[in-house]
């Protein structure tokens, strides 16, 4: 990760907040891009065939500095010139942004590559787990390890 890459690592992490798309996507600009791609994971109404209200987030204390790690992995790619990522914990409704990733590139095939392999990276490392509230007024946990 080049010194000019730096900062965007600082805006990459665990947020409590709702993220902010258009700013994140904006961190990763670049006159050397020629693409730019970006992946929203959102709550969704359903899950294994049950009806799902919503989603409480939670992270251990090691996530941020986890999520960071990953950026700064993925960012040392070839071709890859920026990368923020921030995913949400805490309370979260249908349609919320859990997490959300920007990657700019020199070609589209290295934005595409880079954003999958990164969002499979983070399913499997991140140490956030998600309560999910079913539409019967029960929950259940999932990605607990």
């Amino acid at each position: 990760m080049s010194r000019e890459e730096l900062p965007l690592l600082e805006l990459s992490g665990v947020v409590e907040s709702d993220i902010d798309p258009d700013a994140v996507e904006a961190a990763v600009a670049s006159r050397r891009a020629g693409a730019v791609v970006t992946f929203a994971g959102v709550v969704r109404d359903h899950d294994h065939g049950k009806s799902v209200t919503g989603i409480d987030y939670v992270g251990h204390p090691s996530a941020d500095q986890v999520l960071k790690d990953v950026v700064a992995e993925f960012a040392g790619r070839d071709g890859v010139h920026a990368i923020v990522a921030q995913h949400r914990v805490g309370s979260l409704g249908i349609g919320g942004i859990a997490l959300f990733v920007a990657v700019a590139a020199t070609h589209r095939g290295e934005a595409f590559g880079c954003a999958s392999d990164f969002v499979d990276a983070v399913k499997e490392r991140l140490p956030i787990w998600k309560k999910q509230y079913l539409a019967d007024g029960s929950y259940e946990w999932s990605q607990c390890p």
